[in-house]
């Protein structure tokens, strides 16, 4: 199966949210990393037809989503940032009936949302209230809803978002189960959520595609850039006023910089090769630091 984005906009009166968006997309993980406010979520609630964008068009398969109607979105999952849940059904309560609204005969919803309660970790919790459900634990319910109809297109928006490292794992091994065919689109600005599982990255930023590929290709574009060396504390100051700062480790006496700069920021600076943070920093100068403290 395949997902193409065509040219895709869309505008608030001047303001431009998305602008001229085009992607192919196939099966596996596609993680659609940029800062709050980069475009990401008016993005796939578009893609989710949940949204009518300005311009463009999004096709399965070569046909346009807006001609396929109701067996689109049987094709589709999806975890909004915000969904709604009742918050006095219990968890084996909520997923039953959204197996209902489904369509799933009832034997068929029970050994599904079994399967998926089990999945996400929550079936020894299942009989009770979603309201006495911590943060984590409900968005892992918004996962497992996702799922419900084993969808070929899976489209989640920030879903790690109040997870613990432990469950953010757990999750991202989830995800790398259930991507061999499906077509997974996911959203985050944490870059450690997706470094690993994700087989295609793309980069958003104001509204657009500004860079696409695997993360070794990717992070080849900033080859030469990514230095690394020790330092005084009172250097160290200095240097972080001046340079975008990936990261930094106080040693004994000295402090262990890493800094991403066209030129060479401190005199025993060495070039060493960029991962995904940097890639991430280089293209987020301004907001960079303070999406990467929420790591």
């Amino acid at each position: 199966m395949e997902l193409r984005i065509d040219n895709l906009s869309k505008h608030y009166g001047s303001q431009i949210a998305v602008n001229n968006f085009s992607v192919i997309l196939n099966e596996g993980v596609h993680a659609l990393l940029g800062s709050n406010g980069s475009g990401k979520t008016t993005l796939m609630r578009m893609i989710c037809d949940v949204l009518k964008p300005t311009s463009g068009t999004i096709f399965v398969g070569g046909t346009s989503i807006t001609v396929m109607g109701e067996q689109y979105r049987e094709l589709l999952g999806y975890l909004p940032q915000s969904f709604g849940y009742y918050p006095n059904f219990t968890g084996w309560d909520f997923i039953m009936y959204l197996a209902a609204l489904k369509g799933l005969p009832k034997i068929t919803a029970r050994e599904r949302s079994e399967e998926l309660l089990r999945l996400v970790g929550l079936y020894e919790v299942r009989n009770k209230k979603i309201k006495t459900y911590s943060g984590g634990m409900r968005q892992r319910i918004g996962i497992a809803q996702a799922l419900i109809n084993d969808p070929a297109i899976l489209i989640l928006d920030e879903p790690t978002v109040g997870l613990d490292p432990k469950e953010r794992a757990n999750f991202r091994n989830i995800i790398s189960n259930l991507s061999e065919d499906k077509i997974i689109l996911l959203s985050t600005h944490i870059v450690s959520d997706i470094e690993y599982i994700a087989d295609n990255i793309l980069i958003m930023k104001n509204g657009e595609l500004a860079l696409t590929g695997d993360s070794g290709t990717i992070c080849s574009n900033i080859d030469g850039l990514v230095w690394s060396g020790t330092v005084s504390q009172s250097d160290a100051d200095k240097l972080m006023e001046k340079f975008v700062v990936s990261s930094l480790r106080h040693t004994t006496n000295t402090i262990e910089m890493r800094i991403v700069s066209e030129k060479k920021p401190f005199e025993n600076a060495v070039q060493v090769d960029p991962n995904l943070e940097d890639l991430y920093l280089y293209y987020f100068k301004e907001e960079g630091l303070n999406e990467l403290n929420e790591i």
